[in-house]
């Protein structure tokens, strides 16, 4: 088939280098973002560039001149890993099989942005990634593929996709063409009585409140690992939260239950958390030891305020 690929970042990369080392199917054009100024180039961009494949920067796919453009590639499928640009019907359409989208979640659970913060913030067992046919509505199309995995109930976001989902979704784009080569890919329908929505994961909603059980607060630090980051307070400084683990005890919560050189222990409803590493605003990653020790937080010390 001759393929466009639109993507960007490491995993459009990744998902085009895969294609191009399968040599199967030839790639005719890739699709990336626009450049930003003071931004390093697109790994994708650069990637095709290297490979002598024509890359395309469309701001959007608004006007004809694009359309036109797009058509003349006369492509028999589009592969679309990792769009953050709305891509409307008539661009999706132009090639002969239409367009495959990339999602990390197992549709119709987690239909928009941060797919991969959510199922650990809201204590879920498993995640995954889909692929499907785009339409106009926010992750809404029939389902071409699946694939499951368990959420271990240590996993941060860096586990979960780049442990995890990554690889499997980089070496699933041979079975999406494969898939479509046979002419009669599935369509799944998407049960719409089984579907979230959920904003993006930004700092807001990552704020950390002790005195909720620990089991909340632990799945709200490790899925908001390493972006947004989690955070509290401690006298007026904001103080993000990185790696922790759940340890056992009792005592009232919100307060600075032990100090070690393991960390700083916060008791919660029903349990502690162990913070392992911080980061102070303003300042680096580091040992939770040495930001407790220069910071002066003392045992009965309230975190959050």
């Amino acid at each position: 088939m001759r393929l466009i690929v639109m993507g960007q970042q490491a995993f459009g990369r990744d998902a085009l280098a895969k294609l191009i080392d399968a040599g199967t199917d030839e790639v005719v054009a890739v699709y990336c973002e626009p450049d930003r100024e003071g931004k390093p180039v697109d790994p994708i961009k650069e990637f095709a560039l290297e490979r002598g494949i024509p890359v395309f920067q469309p701001a959007h796919f608004k006007d004809q001149a694009t359309l036109d453009e797009l058509k003349s590639h006369a492509a028999d499928l589009m592969i679309m890993a990792f769009v953050n640009v709305f891509v409307p019907e008539a661009a999706r359409d132009t090639p002969k099989q239409g367009s495959i989208c990339f999602h990390p979640s197992l549709l119709p659970l987690h239909r928009g942005p941060s797919a991969v913060n959510w199922p650990i913030i809201m204590g879920s067992t498993k995640s995954g990634y889909s692929w499907f046919y785009p339409t106009d509505g926010l992750d809404e199309g029939d389902v071409l593929l699946q694939w499951e995995c368990p959420i271990e109930p240590d996993d941060t976001v860096i586990n979960l996709y780049f442990k995890k989902i990554y690889p499997s979704a980089v070496d699933s784009v041979l079975e999406v063409c494969d898939l479509f080569r046979s002419g009669n890919p599935p369509h799944i329908v998407q049960d719409e009585s089984q579907a979230t929505y959920e904003r993006r994961c930004v700092k807001k909603h990552a704020h950390v409140d002790w005195n909720k059980p620990v089991k909340q607060v632990y799945d709200l630090i490790r899925g908001s690992n390493p972006a947004p980051g989690a955070w509290t307070v401690f006298s007026g400084e904001t103080i993000n939260v990185f790696d922790c683990m759940r340890v056992d005890g009792d005592g009232p919560s919100g307060r600075v239950a032990e100090l070690s050189d393991d960390g700083v222990t916060i008791q919660c409803i029903g349990g502690r958390i162990l913070i392992k590493r911080v980061k102070p605003d303003g300042g680096d990653k580091q040992p939770a030891a040495d930001w407790a020790a220069a910071s002066g937080i003392a045992i009965g010390d309230a975190l959050g305020s």
